[in-house]
């Protein structure tokens, strides 16, 4: 796994088997691109992000794998998308999740840590969930 280039910006990319302990070689992932790019400030919310983009993927998606990407959008702005061959599209659910409930809270907090900055693709063979982080965003006393 090493930096490529994906529609003229820098990215890293994995295709990884559709389980759960796929979220932690997300993550693994997550943290060479920015450590790479010098973008460590956003570890912890990317973690968060790319653990709930896959953990969708694998509850939800088909077929026996996905591809999680992380492409550095500009200075400060990292994308973090999973695409998946399922075309059923995620979305936040509008009723309460009750309080002891194991799932359901997933794209609140891709949400709460990217506000406006998510969505999704339709794919014709099934569907990319991206989050976008700024480091600027996140910086202290901004």
């Amino acid at each position: 796994m090493s930096e490529t280039l994906i529609g003229g910006k820098p990215a890293f990319t994995q295709c990884l088997p559709r389980v759960a302990e796929s979220a932690r070689a997300g993550r693994l992932l997550v943290d060479r691109a920015l450590v790479h790019w010098g973008l460590g400030d956003l570890t912890d919310s990317a973690h968060l992000v790319v653990s709930e983009l896959v953990t969708n993927a694998v509850e939800h998606g088909r077929r026996e794998t996905m591809r999680v990407t992380v492409t550095r959008l500009d200075r400060t702005v990292v994308q973090v998308a999973v695409v998946d061959l399922s075309r059923l599209l995620p979305s936040i659910r509008r009723r309460p999740v009750a309080d002891l409930a194991e799932s359901g809270r997933g794209l609140f907090i891709v949400d709460a840590l990217c506000p406006g900055r998510w969505g999704v693709e339709p794919l014709r063979w099934g569907k990319r969930v991206w989050a976008d982080l700024d480091a600027a965003a996140e910086a202290p006393g901004e």
